[in-house]
């Protein structure tokens, strides 16, 4: 009887916080239609995106509830992609290069270096002996799809730097190195799901069919709220003076991965490590290597195209990222100062954009 009337409990908890999530939604698109103050309904909007990205883990994770932590990480962070994905195409739709290449950077960033450390911090406090223990295959496969990345970016940025013949095609460079991104993604997918063995992790508390439901509504919002949110983040960048690049490297990029935030760090205090990998590890490999060069792709029917050519701040930070994350993760286990060191990382990055 105590479990029923905790899990009926729960039940109602998550239905008042997806109301919650509808209101502030509904609200935050008011804000933005009665042409309220810029800085107010971009982060009304920020707040609702954070939501709607909520929304889709939930639904998500009730879904992952059939299928073992590879599958279940693979689905949480594909469909808790849906808002970067939809900010993106908007921002590349408005012009807005700069926070479109810097919010796919910064959600790499983000994930590996923010949310992974706060992960690992709460998974070792957590932990009898201090230690966060977890799968070795996922971080070293993980630590190789981001460094493909990184080398593709890193070969267009010297190429830039170097005014050389090749960088005069950038975009078609950047279109070869997309299909060849997503092939080799593709080809890492297909066995680590087969290789997800393991038996069904619980007992979800929605049906397959109002999960669904409930993703498309959560998919729908996205759309709609990401487009608002790229109109208020022209006039907020100058209200605010900061930067494009802080804006889509911090702000954008925190907002659209709040699946990844919430999820891992709460499964990680959870002592579910293997999942809380799995969620922000599959999220890092989906950005550098599936998100990126699709939307590569498909800015190709926009005026201005997406390339992988960027600063070289942002290339130096990948390429010392991808090794801070090998270096830490790739043995399997992780410690508390770890996971703080990881978070100092971004901390800096962060600051360092911010005077951009």
């Amino acid at each position: 009887m105590p479990a029923d009337r905790e899990e009926t409990g729960l039940r109602r908890l998550e239905a008042a916080a997806l109301a919650l999530v509808a209101l502030v939604s509904i609200a935050a698109g008011a804000l933005h239609l009665s042409g309220a103050s810029a800085v107010l309904s971009f982060a009304a909007l920020a707040v609702a995106l954070a939501g709607l990205a909520w929304t889709v883990s939930f639904a998500t994770e009730q879904l992952g509830e059939r299928f073992g932590p590879a599958v279940t990480g693979v689905l949480q962070s594909t469909l808790g992609n849906l808002p970067e994905f939809f900010v993106v195409l908007f921002a590349l739709s408005a012009g807005e290069i700069v926070v479109a290449q810097t919010s796919l950077v910064g959600s790499v960033l983000a994930n590996a270096l923010l949310v992974l450390g706060l992960s690992i911090a709460a998974g070792a406090f957590r932990s009898e002996d201090g230690v966060m223990r977890f799968g070795r295959r996922l971080p070293s496969d993980t630590a190789t799809l981001l460094l493909v990345s990184v080398f593709i970016i890193a070969l267009v940025g010297v190429s830039v730097a170097a005014d050389d013949r090749a960088a005069h095609h950038v975009k078609a460079i950047s279109v070869i190195g997309a299909l060849c991104l997503l092939a080799v993604y593709l080809t890492w997918l297909v066995p680590y799901l087969r290789a997800d063995a393991g038996p069904v992790r619980g007992r979800a508390r929605l049906g397959l069919a109002p999960a669904l439901a409930i993703l498309l509504a959560a998919g729908v919002g996205a759309a709609f709220v990401s487009d608002w949110f790229v109109a208020e983040l022209r006039p907020t960048i100058d209200r605010l003076g900061i930067s494009a690049a802080f804006a889509g490297l911090v702000i954008v990029a925190i907002a659209g991965n709040a699946v990844e935030n919430v999820v891992g760090i709460t499964l990680a205090w959870k002592r579910q490590p293997d999942l809380a990998i799995s969620v922000i590890k599959n999220s890092v490999s989906q950005v550098a290597v599936f998100l990126f060069p699709l939307l590569v792709l498909c800015s190709l029917f926009f005026a201005h195209s997406l390339t992988f050519s960027l600063a070289p701040v942002f290339i130096v930070a990948l390429l010392l990222t991808a090794i801070a994350v090998w270096q830490i993760t790739g043995d399997g286990e992780a410690t508390l100062f770890e996971g703080v060191a990881l978070v100092a990382l971004y901390v800096i990055l962060a600051a360092v954009t911010l005077y951009e």
